[in-house]
């Protein structure tokens, strides 16, 4: 992987390595039970740059290319807490996306610094109860009344929704245009009429996922972030980031689970002889191997071409389509590798079972995906940048 990894990434993924183990581990067992991160963990990632990896240097980021996202993103998959992992990307990669490519220079001061720095959480706020992977049918409404937008309405499925400071809200301005009515507004957390309950969940333990209602929510019109109407396409453009995400985690959690598996076969004994040694979980070992390695070949293919500014919708909906497919698969083999000890909470592979278990869900579900990509290989509908 040298054609995408220089020494310097490498360096960063030792120092980054090393601070989840030393500031991360020793508390997810505990985030894991309460459901709740401590807010310390965040501003220690804002102390040491991790949250400003890719942003601009204006607001106190490094403006690194994206390998080191990968980096940031697979190392965070080996803490055994896929919760974690979603509440530290989302943040990063969800609601400081759309800070930075849509938010005005007040908005990028009083947010994305702050987002970066680890002071302000941010949340992004699109899935709806009755809409799940159909944004264009959203009903949350957003009027505008004089000097001020009203939103009402509810989302549902929000990481970071509970103890976030702002979200990042779609919502149509004007509801008979459907998708072409679609904006997107910054709202803070602890204005009238927000509230947030908290969703009790398979996996992601540690992650804070709510469902957030808007009921006469007041917010200014300078909170309006970008063009009026623009709201949709502005989240079509981050889909190709945010599915390249889920595909990375996904290879990156099969891996971890493969790595753990062959250690634990290599001092199990059965028969006599380490299970290592058995054939039929050589060979299944290694079928799973092969795929995890294709996937991460394609996943990192289809970031360099992202990186130079390409538009890769389609690679990024079929890397995240089979990534996390190839992940469930490897997960629930490595799972029965283990035998009964699979099945207890002490080992790392039940948790990674559940936690998995929501890839071909989040972000857009496998059978959207696949219907997506028909589009695009059946029906040759070629998709353009939304916006440029």
């Amino acid at each position: 992987m040298n054609i995408y990894f220089t020494e310097e990434h490498e360096m960063f993924r030792e120092s980054f390595r090393d601070f989840l183990q030393k500031e991360v581990v020793p508390h997810i067992e505990k985030w894991e039970k309460t459901g709740t991160i401590e807010r310390f963990i965040w501003k220690k990632f804002g102390e040491m740059g991790f949250f400003g990896i890719n942003y601009p240097e204006a607001y106190g980021g490094m403006n690194l290319d994206l390998f080191y996202t990968v980096i940031f993103l697979e190392e965070l998959q080996k803490v055994k807490s896929a919760g974690f992992a979603a509440a530290m990307w989302a943040h990063s990669y969800l609601a400081m996306t759309h800070l930075n490519a849509e938010g005005d220079e007040r908005i990028k001061q009083d947010y994305l610094a702050p987002s970066i720095s680890g002071d302000k959480i941010g949340a992004l706020c699109i899935t709806e109860p009755f809409g799940g992977s159909d944004v264009a049918g959203m009903r949350t409404t957003a009027e505008k009344k004089g000097d001020k937008y009203i939103i009402n309405g509810s989302k549902t499925f929000i990481t970071n929704g509970v103890y976030a400071d702002y979200y990042i809200v779609a919502a149509k301005t004007n509801p008979e245009q459907g998708n072409k009515g679609i904006s997107i507004f910054l709202v803070d957390s602890n204005l009238k009429g927000v509230s947030a309950t908290k969703l009790d969940k398979l996996g992601w333990r540690a992650s804070d996922t709510a469902e957030i209602a808007f009921d006469g929510v007041e917010i200014p019109l300078a909170n309006l972030m970008g063009e009026e109407g623009k709201g949709f396409p502005y989240i079509m453009q981050h889909f190709a980031l945010e599915r390249l995400i889920m595909a990375i985690n996904a290879h990156a959690r099969a891996e971890y689970a493969i790595e753990y598996t062959i250690d634990y076969m290599s001092q199990r004994e059965a028969f006599g002889k380490t299970i290592n040694k058995f054939q039929a979980l050589r060979h299944k070992m290694v079928e799973h191997a092969t795929d995890v390695e294709h996937c991460k070949v394609f996943n990192y293919a289809a970031v360099a071409r992202l990186d130079k500014g390409e538009y890769v919708v389609k690679e990024a909906t079929m890397a995240k389509l089979k990534s996390t497919k190839v992940a469930d698969e490897t997960i629930y083999s490595c799972l029965q590798f283990l035998g009964g000890y699979g099945y207890m909470e002490e080992y790392p592979l039940a948790r990674l079972s559940r936690d998995s278990r929501l890839g071909p869900i989040g972000g857009g579900t496998s059978e959207i995906l696949k219907e997506i990509l028909s589009k695009m290989i059946i029906d040759k509908q070629d998709y353009k940048p939304a916006v440029k």
